[in-house]
């Protein structure tokens, strides 16, 4: 079964004394979205940008936003979030315990919900929010910096997700990986079941960002996922 593969530029690899430029970069290569991450320090070892530079990326893209919480409370941000724009909030089901009560608080703000699960974390954990969402990310990495490898052993989890989505009838409920993600590694998460392709350094990185992209979708073109 083909499924269509979008490309997510995730800005964590961007230069941040040029965002601004960065997204301009990556729009004008054709990505089909902005990943932001979101990170306090706290859930994560690391921090990095929050609602008001959001807004100002708002403001230079018509592209889709996807703000990617990997914070303590997320509903601190979720409202937050939503006046500052973005299109998509995705939320780790390890950062609290009513990830329900959060996904339809994002719908509520008009915002697609997402729920994002570790490298540790089992399949089970978000099986019950599988209807309630219009994105799953599967972590490839262990979260909080960029330019790490993919991890192998987790694609027979991005392979449960999808074909958990598959037996409820949800085809347009969106399966991302991110993490580690290049020419080499985007045809093996395609494989196993992905849709969206989130991918920094793979991106910014290049000295040619639209070479880089144009890569990036050769890499998956014919690639086919088996329920």
């Amino acid at each position: 079964m083909f499924l269509r593969v979008k490309i997510a530029a995730s800005i964590l690899s961007a230069d941040f004394a040029r965002l601004a430029e960065g997204v301009k970069q990556a729009e004008s290569a054709g990505v089909d979205m902005l990943h932001i991450d979101v990170m306090d320090a706290h859930f994560v070892p690391n921090m990095t940008i929050g609602p008001p530079v959001v807004k100002c990326i708002r403001k230079e893209t018509r592209l889709p936003l996807e703000a990617h919480l990997m914070v303590d409370n997320p509903e601190w941000f979720i409202n937050e979030m939503a006046k500052a724009g973005v299109d998509i909030i995705t939320i780790h089901v390890e950062s609290t315990r009513r990830p329900l009560s959060l996904i339809r608080r994002i719908r509520e703000l008009g915002v697609k919900p997402g729920v994002s699960l570790n490298p540790a974390t089992e399949v089970g954990k978000i099986v019950r929010l599988l209807d309630s969402v219009s994105i799953v990310l599967v972590m490839t990495v262990n979260p909080g910096f960029g330019a790490q490898r993919f991890m192998p052993e987790t694609l027979p989890k991005i392979t449960a997700v999808r074909r958990s989505l598959f037996s409820k009838g949800l085809s347009n409920v969106d399966v991302a990986v991110d993490g580690g993600v290049n020419v080499d590694t985007a045809p093996l998460a395609v494989k196993a079941g992905a849709t969206i392709l989130v991918a920094g350094s793979a991106i910014y990185g290049s000295n040619n960002v639209a070479k880089a992209v144009k890569g990036l979708r050769k890499s998956v073109e014919g690639v086919r996922w088996e329920p």
